[in-house]
């Protein structure tokens, strides 16, 4: 015949989650529109090949062949690579805010900010092959920014305060 372990005391209730607030809502899908936005990132990187390749002939008329090649598949490795790791932290991010995890807040923040420094690097330092970007590429990685910033202004928003102190 089974018996039941004792326990002591009460029963424990678990804890009431509270829904997420409007600001976090919006911010969970601000993030998963970010993914979106680094999967159209990807795209235009791929799509812009040919005015690569013409940016790396100019910069290094004296390249062969096999390095305009190799120099070619570097940037695209790099800028798909690149990309999925993004889409990554985008979805992470959304999930692990959307549930209201409170690091999370934290590690979006530094995301951000490793995110703004990209850009200003990026926006610099445009002569390098390794750094050139085409016009949509640019103006991607502006839009890119801008919904971090507003997904950012939504997690640290007073609303979101009381869903990520709840654990």
């Amino acid at each position: 015949m089974y018996q039941p372990y004792p326990t002591s005391g009460s029963p424990q209730e678990e804890p009431q989650r509270i829904e997420p607030p409007s600001t976090v809502r919006s911010a969970v899908k601000l993030m998963y529109a970010g993914a979106a936005v680094e999967v159209i990132a990807i795209i235009i990187g791929l799509l812009s090949r040919a005015s690569l390749k013409s940016s790396i002939l100019a910069k290094h008329p004296d390249f062969t062949t096999r390095q305009l090649h190799a120099a070619e598949a570097a940037s695209i490795v790099v800028t798909v690579i690149g990309g999925l790791i993004a889409i990554g932290l985008w979805i992470w991010m959304a999930w692990a805010n959307g549930h209201g995890r409170s690091w999370a807040r934290v590690l979006s923040a530094v995301f951000f900010g490793i995110n703004t420094l990209g850009l200003i690097v990026s926006l610099a330092v445009r002569s390098s092959v390794a750094e050139m970007h085409t016009a949509g590429s640019l103006i991607v990685g502006v839009v890119v920014w801008l919904i971090g910033l507003a997904a950012i202004v939504l997690i640290f928003n007073k609303k979101s305060g009381p869903f990520y102190q709840q654990q």
